[in-house]
């Protein structure tokens, strides 16, 4: 059974997580130079591999002691809002333009950024922290695969704009802070339990 709780704090964890991340400006790119929606089934492919990838090693850490559990993803959370809050842009990448531009180029070259570019990145170690804590990978991992594609639909679709109206600083204050308060909540369970 899904959680929706659950869902949505993941979701929301999630989008807010990756909206600053070098990987929505990859879609922007991407998006820009190419067809929509071949762009969008690389990109999410990719996402959704990541999350597969990330609820399955977060399933194995619930096999634990709820307290090592509690203790080790709060220290993750922590050191991922530092990552956050420590971060400096590092602007567009530069994506090279295929001669061909077929549903299955494009796509391919979307998987295959994605792919690269978000292997251990933050939100792919905090879904497997999220899965590890809340014990029910269907709802992590789909809270968490909605989120990593909202994120590449918009920076696909229209990044550009919703940078102009959401400074990418408060974007990244704001998933930091979710980011504290779960890890403070973490480990105050691995003491408390």
């Amino acid at each position: 059974m899904i959680s929706i709780t659950v869902t949505a704090l993941v979701f929301g964890v999630v989008f807010l997580a990756e909206l600053p991340d070098k990987t929505a400006l990859a879609g922007l790119v991407l998006g820009t130079r190419y067809r929509a929606s071949y762009v969008f089934a690389g990109v999410a492919a990719a996402f959704l591999l990541h999350v597969v990838l990330a609820v399955a090693a977060g399933s194995v850490l619930t096999l634990l002691p709820q307290q090592i559990v509690h203790a080790l993803t709060g220290v993750l959370f922590l050191g991922g809002a530092a990552m956050l809050l420590l971060k400096k842009g590092d602007g567009e990448e530069e994506v090279k333009k295929p001669a061909d531009q077929s549903f299955w180029k494009v796509a391919g070259t979307g998987f295959m950024l994605i792919l690269v570019a978000e292997f251990g990145d933050l939100t792919q170690i905090m879904t497997a922290n999220l899965a590890a804590r809340y014990d029910d990978p269907i709802s992590v991992g789909l809270g968490a695969v909605l989120g990593l594609w909202a994120v590449a639909g918009l920076g696909i679709v229209g990044g550009k704009a919703l940078m102009r109206r959401v400074p990418l600083r408060l974007i990244t204050q704001i998933a930091a802070v979710l980011m504290l308060a779960l890890g403070a909540w973490s480990l105050w369970e691995a003491v408390a339990g």
